[in-house]
């Protein structure tokens, strides 16, 4: 990790919550979570502890449980001595397991959280490295407008007073659904995807000069919103200029960086008579096809290409 770059944390309370773990002994509840991956403590309970990561939590299962049934408690208490004396954040039992007493002396020793969980140990290590991957992602905050159009993610970026909110309105008058406007949070999840959401404290409002805030929510109702979504294509909006070349055949992928990951991108002129609202319902419906392996540029260019191939 560069020196520079941003660390993002999550509270283990946050965890215990969203998972509704039970808390067996949690002397730092509050204990700032920074690690993506987790792990299972097998390796180290039989003592290997080199390219050990002890900022990752720790998750016990029905392996370990087994592995140290056949050792008498002072071996116990040896081995989790080793292991929790690394200052781990937690350990989290899994299958609702009872609790071996040299855990719980040992923890007690050096304040490790305790936890429990009924799931099984692949499935709750899967739904927790993913609520991390979230919870944890690189983020940036872009000025513009998210919608979701026919399914697709659509962040829409242009200059203040381009018509941004004015065409997420008439999208929504149209069935689609606002995700955010004026601000999007971006958090790269994966190594190919962007989720974007809104600041709680702007979620669900929009702004359009003239009038002032609108409450989404209220007007056109649930149905109109949505909290997140992928970013699938980026679209700018700017004024029309007359003198400018735009892209009139489709046949260039034009891409936007964010956070590292390339985002197909159009660039729309705005212009009076122009039905924004439906043209950013064909760039959603063009870009799923050009997803699935269908591009209609490439279609007609091979075309013309076999009609001019017959003529000669």
């Amino acid at each position: 990790m560069q020196q520079n770059e941003k660390v993002f944390t999550v509270k283990l309370s946050r965890i215990i919550e969203e998972f509704k773990l039970e808390e067996v002994y949690t002397p730092q509840r509050d204990i700032l979570i920074e690690a993506v991956d987790v792990n299972r403590p097998g390796l180290q309970i039989a003592g290997f502890f080199d390219y050990f990561d002890p900022k990752r939590i720790q998750v016990f299962g029905m392996v370990e449980k087994t592995y140290m049934e056949g050792f008498p408690s002072e071996k116990k208490l040896e081995i989790m001595d080793k292991f929790f004396k690394t200052g781990i954040p937690a350990l989290i039992i899994t299958r609702d397991m009872e609790v071996f007493p040299e855990i719980l002396e040992t923890a007690e020793k050096y304040k490790i959280n305790i936890l429990k969980t009924k799931l099984s140990t692949s499935g709750f290590m899967s739904a927790l490295i993913a609520f991390l991957n979230v919870e944890l992602a690189p983020r940036i905050t872009r000025h513009g407008v998210l919608v979701e159009v026919y399914g697709e993610g659509v962040l829409i970026l242009g200059e203040s007073g381009v018509g941004k909110s004015e065409t997420a309105v008439e999208l929504m008058k149209r069935g689609h659904r606002l995700v955010a406007d004026d601000a999007v949070e971006i958090k790269r999840v994966s190594s190919k995807t962007l989720v974007g959401s809104a600041p709680e404290v702007i979620r669900h409002f929009i702004e359009m000069r003239g009038i002032g805030i609108v409450d989404v929510k209220k007007i056109f109702g649930m149905g109109a919103v949505k909290d997140t979504e992928k970013i699938d294509l980026i679209i700018h909006i700017e004024p029309w200029q007359k003198d400018k070349q735009y892209d009139r055949l489709g046949l260039v992928d034009n891409c936007t960086n964010i956070l590292g990951i390339d985002i197909p991108s159009l660039t729309i002129p705005v212009k009076p008579g122009r039905n924004l609202a439906v043209i950013f319902e064909i760039a959603a419906m063009n870009n799923r096809q050009r997803r699935m392996g269908y591009n209609a540029a490439e279609e007609l260019n091979n075309r013309l290409l076999k009609q001019m191939t017959e003529e000669l």
